[in-house]
Formats: structure tokens, C-alpha cells, sequence
């Protein structure tokens, strides 16, 4: 890496306002900490002296000329993107303005059906219509995988008109497509490749990973730094390769949803994370994957558990494995994953990541250590013990909610059209306008403008009786949703 990856302009810059001791008669109201003494002291003082306004030294975030906008050519130097943007609003605002860059209202974008909810709030934003790739699935654990290069073709050949198509690199448990292929198909036809890489910020950074979409040719991609980079929750990139996409037209888009008033906090962490994995990420990155290939393998004696891993390349929809993510399958422990979730948390002061009918999910980060990793270990050998249950099995009979719904009417109209409120156990064959999803990991089981199916109906009161954290319908309980009709 290049020599001015050293750099930190924007933190830099951050700390030089703090030293000089301004007196602010700007926002923020508790100026610079002294309207809240309480939090500065178990935060610290600095922390809130540097929650700042924007203003010339420091730049601004939806037109930088100054440090912003050098942390950004720096950041995009690293990802070797033509342009990147700072996001605040998380990979959701970049993943919305990805979709808004490219697609008008009408316009069809090919995408998997296991996409975060973000995906589908930029459909409602843009207008545009899905046209859904039904994802492989692992029928053992449970889970969707990666889209294959046949199904994309597919949904090509029926959409010659599609202006994009969206792919996840990698999924929420580590499997990633093969991009460059796909990549290479779609621009035959001009479209433009967006990739939700939420979950591969750190992917650049060391050789024994799977590489990011940028490098294989994408046109865009939304980066979750504070998910696997090591900056703070909610701050994000949006990397971008010219060609089919304009980077002022991007910009603009930004503008119609980021926040006025960017968190220089925020931004400053992503200023320094991406120094620390340009520099150092090699070491941090190669760390991290001994950790988690020494947690599988304990993982993997203790009976009853299976921590998933590389064995899955070249299975349906797995090109390739990112090991950072540590999926376990609990099933023949006679648990479910969001037992075994509840277990850790309440039990073993031990919080996962996620968990589902059949997995529990752990993210290993070079914010880890040999006596993390080893408690969680610890904690599941005992869990083993205590909890399993002989002469019960978890039957696999849910998988058809993870096939393509119907989609009746396009998102956006979906959500603008009149509606009534039924009973969820009584909506079959009505069109949802409402989303219902399990949170994490924000993927929708049914989304505004689909058909409601009974096998939708059923897991989604499993998933309550699980006391799952279900999200996305004006119901907190989910004991009714919203769909279309007077």
C-alpha cells in the first residue's frame, strides 16, 4: 500500500479543532460536553469535545472540498475504487442510494431474493421492479447461499431490459458468489453490478480472503466498516468504478437521504479503520482467521455441533468461504439456534451475532483474542452437556419460505396503495403491504406487494413462538399486518 495511507486528515483535523479550545456558539447544544457533564464522564471529555458541526476546518460531508473529502480519495485508494463516499446511515443509506444511482421508477433490477431489508426499501425509494434469483440453498444447515452463475443467466435472458443486478458478498454466514463471472455477463448487456458487501469490509486487506467487489469488477459497492473494519456502529463507505455509473449523480442521490449533520465521530473512526487495515490489515487479518479456524476445530469435537467453514466451496452457491464467520449448527443438540443464542446471552454472558432455526452465527474480528474465543468454546462444550436433548430432532420442513414469493404489484405501489388491517393467521392469498423480518438478519419473508402464502403464515409464527425479534409491521406483536385493499 501506498505511502500516504499513513495519513488521517480528517482525525487529524479533529484533533487540532479540540487542542485549540474554541468557543462554540454553534451546535451541538451541549457544547462540547459541558450541557452533559453525565455522559462526558463515563464517556470521556474528549469524546464529546470532538462531537462537533461541520464547518470550514473540518469540511462538510454533502459537498467536501477539504479533509472529508481527502479521507474519502484515501479510503477509495485503499479499496482501489475510483470514488468513495463517507455514509453515516450506515450500509443501508449506501445500499438505497446504490439502487436510487441506477434505477428509475419502473425500471427492473435482478436480484437475489435473501437481499437485506435495505435492498428492498430501495426498491420502494426508486420504484423500480425485482426480478428475484431464487438463492441456493443448504438444505443440511438450513440456509441460503450464494446465486448461481445458471440462475443469473436466466434471469437475464427473460430480462434483456434490466438496468442492474444486485448481489450480497459475502451472505450473512460467509458464502460468497462467483462475482467476476456474473460481473462479466452483466456488463455484456450494460448493466451495472451493485454488491451489498456489508459483511466484507476486511475482505481487501488479506490475501486469505475472498477478494471484494470492486476488484472483481463490480460498479458499486456499500461497505458495513463498522460491521468487520473496526470503525464505529452506523458509519459505512460507498465505493464506486466509473464507467456505468456517474459519481455526481451518486452524490446527489446521498444528498436526498444522509443527514445534514454528519457525526464527525463517525467519520473520524472510518478515517482511522481504514487506516489500520490498509497498514496493518495483513497481520490483523491473517490473526483473526488463526482464531477461527482454532475455534472450528474445538468447535467441531464437541458433540452435537457442527462450525461450518471452507468444505462448503464448490457446494451449491458457495465460490468461496470468508472463515471470519463462525456458523454453528445446533440442530442435533435438539435446540434451536435461537435457544442456543438465548443460552449464551442469559447463561454465559456471551453474545452472538445471530440466530436462526438451525445456526447460531459468531463474528471472529482482529477485535478478538485467544480468551474470547475460548470462552465462547467453553460455554458451548458446556452447553453440549447441560441443554441437548436426546430423542429430539429439529424436522427440516421450512425451506419453502425461502423460495420466490409472488410479487403481485412493485414495492412502491405496494406501500402508497390503500390498505386494511387483517389477522396474520388469516392473510393467506392476500397482498402484503407491510414487510415482516427476523432481525438479524434483516432479511425479509415477506415484503410489500407479495403474495402471503401459508408456508410464509407458519414460519412466521414459528419465529414468534421462538420470541424471535420480528420487525417491519406497524403491530409490534405481528398479530396483524397491513394489506391491500379498503
Amino acid at each position: 500500500m501506498v505511502s500516504n495511507q499513513n495519513k488521517t486528515p480528517l482525525f487529524d483535523a479533529l484533533k487540532a479543532y479540540q487542542e485549540r479550545n474554541v468557543i462554540p456558539f454553534d451546535v451541538p447544544g451541549h457544547k462540547h460536553g459541558v450541557g452533559l457533564k453525565e455522559f462526558g464522564e463515563f464517556v470521556g471529555n474528549k469524546v464529546l469535545q470532538i462531537d462537533v458541526n461541520s464547518m470550514k476546518p473540518l469540511d462538510n460531508l454533502n459537498n467536501p472540498i477539504g479533509v472529508i473529502k481527502e479521507a474519502e480519495d484515501l479510503a477509495a485508494e485503499a479499496y482501489w475504487a475510483d470514488h468513495s463516499f463517507f455514509l453515516v446511515n450506515g450500509t443501508t443509506s449506501g445500499v438505497q442510494a446504490m439502487i436510487m444511482s441506477v434505477c428509475e421508477p419502473g425500471d427492473k433490477i435482478i436480484m437475489p431474493r435473501n437481499a437485506h431489508k435495505s435492498a428492498i426499501n430501495g426498491l420502494i425509494l426508486s420504484g423500480a421492479i425485482p426480478v428475484y434469483i431464487q438463492p441456493e440453498i443448504n438444505e443440511r444447515l438450513g440456509i441460503a447461499m450464494g446465486v448461481s452463475i445458471e440462475d443469473v443467466e436466466k434471469a437475464i435472458a427473460r430480462n434483456f431490459d434490466a438496468k442492474a443486478i444486485f448481489l450480497i458478498n459475502p451472505t450473512y454466514y460467509g458464502a460468497t458468489s462467483d462475482i467476476k463471472s456474473i460481473v462479466k455477463i452483466a456488463h455484456k448487456y450494460g448493466m451495472a453490478v451493485l454488491v451489498d458487501e456489508a459483511h466484507g469490509a476486511h475482505f481487501r486487506f488479506n490475501d486469505e480472503l475472498p477478494y471484494d467487489a470492486i476488484e472483481l469488477g463490480a460498479d458499486m459497492c456499500a461497505v458495513s466498516m463498522h460491521k468487520t473494519g473496526g470503525s464505529l456502529t452506523q458509519s459505512s463507505l460507498l465505493l464506486i468504478k466509473e464507467g456505468l455509473v456517474d459519481e455526481k449523480t451518486v452524490r446527489t442521490v446521498l444528498s436526498l437521504t444522509q443527514t445534514t449533520s454528519a457525526s464527525y465521530l463517525l467519520m473520524a473512526s472510518l478515517d482511522i479503520a481504514r487506516k489500520t487495515l490498509a497498514i496493518h490489515g495483513q497481520e490483523l487479518l491473517s490473526e483473526t482467521l488463526r482464531l477461527a479456524r482454532k475455534a472450528r476445530e474445538k468447535i467441531n469435537e464437541i458433540d452435537g455441533l457442527y462450525a461450518f467453514g471452507k468444505e462448503l466451496i464448490g457446494t451449491p452457491g458457495v465460490f468461496n468461504f470468508d472463515e471470519t464467520k463462525l456458523g454453528i449448527n445446533v440442530s442435533e443438540l435438539g435446540l434451536t439456534g435461537f435457544e442456543v443464542y438465548n443460552i449464551l446471552r442469559d447463561e454465559y454472558n456471551i453474545q452472538v451475532e445471530m440466530g436462526d432455526v438451525f445456526n447460531i452465527l459468531a463474528l471472529i474480528s482482529f477485535g478478538d483474542s485467544d480468551e474470547s474465543v475460548n470462552a465462547l468454546v467453553e460455554a458451548l462444550k458446556d452447553i453440549s452437556k447441560k441443554y441437548r436433548k436426546d430423542n429430539f430432532k429439529i424436522r427440516f420442513d421450512k425451506i419453502s419460505v425461502l423460495e420466490n414469493p409472488e410479487l403481485i404489484v412493485s414495492p412502491r405501489q405496494a406501500f402508497y396503495s390503500r390498505k386494511k388491517i387483517v389477522k396474520l393467521e388469516e392473510a393467506e392469498g392476500e397482498i402484503s403491504g407491510e414487510s415482516i423480518m427476523v432481525y438479524p438478519p434483516g432479511i425479509p419473508i415477506v415484503i410489500p406487494g407479495e403474495r402471503i402464502s401459508k408456508d410464509m403464515i407458519d414460519y412466521i409464527v414459528m419465529l414468534k413462538k421462538q420470541n424471535s425479534s420480528l420487525q417491519g409491521t406497524e403491530d409490534p406483536e405481528v398479530d396483524y399486518i397491513k394489506v391491500l385493499g379498503q
